[in-house]
């Protein structure tokens, strides 16, 4: 349920092994409904349950973002709004370092978290969320050019560069959302098990 290219991308290569076709909401030209859950759960809730709605088919759907202690949690739900209409995570992580430097902090190495809610909504309304979640911290200027969004300026915990210096494959292995992911196949294959 994701009209993000980025997204797109990974949600397709996590589903590779489960030899899954991924079609995306911008794919079917389906509308973005407005996202105003009060949690990364509700957000992916309303995404899921609308492509479902409107295409007949389960979808799925994630809600996604970095939070950063220092800040109180935001970003947070609001991280893609950060960007602006034009999606500009240069100006978003800017402004990032911006707020913490307004509170006498230095921004480098401040802790955060990216998080990702999925919610998997079947055309009557019934869903089922997930949740994954990656403790790092921040690093600037920001670096690499892989990955999307918030990746340049984090660095998750045991390692020492951004998600955007890592390959996707790297970044697969230790993401938000392939934690996400991990959660839901899992329980799938306790269903399966039972």
């Amino acid at each position: 349920a994701t009209h993000n290219p980025g997204k797109r991308r990974e949600v397709a290569d996590l589903l590779v092994p489960l030899g899954l076709e991924v079609l995306a909401a911008g794919d079917l030209g389906l509308p973005e409904p407005e996202e105003n859950g009060d949690s990364f759960e509700a957000n992916a809730r309303i995404k899921a349950l609308a492509a479902a709605k409107a295409s007949g088919h389960m979808a799925l759907a994630d809600d996604s973002g970095l939070a950063v202690d220092a800040l109180g949690g935001a970003p947070g739900i609001y991280s893609a709004r950060w960007a602006g209409e034009s999606k500009d995570f240069t100006l978003a992580m800017k402004r990032i370092r911006e707020e913490i430097e307004a509170k006498g902090r230095n921004p480098e190495g401040q802790a955060a978290q990216f998080v990702c809610a999925l919610s998997l909504c079947s055309p009557d309304g019934n869903s089922l969320e997930f949740t994954g979640v990656i403790r790092g911290a921040l690093s600037f200027p920001p670096r690499g050019d892989n990955g999307f969004g918030y990746d340049p300026i984090f660095i998750p915990e045991g390692h020492r560069r951004t998600f955007a210096q890592m390959s996707a494959d790297e970044k697969k292995t230790l993401s938000h959302r392939s934690r996400a992911f991990a959660a839901m196949l899992e329980h799938y294959r306790q269903k399966e098990s039972a």
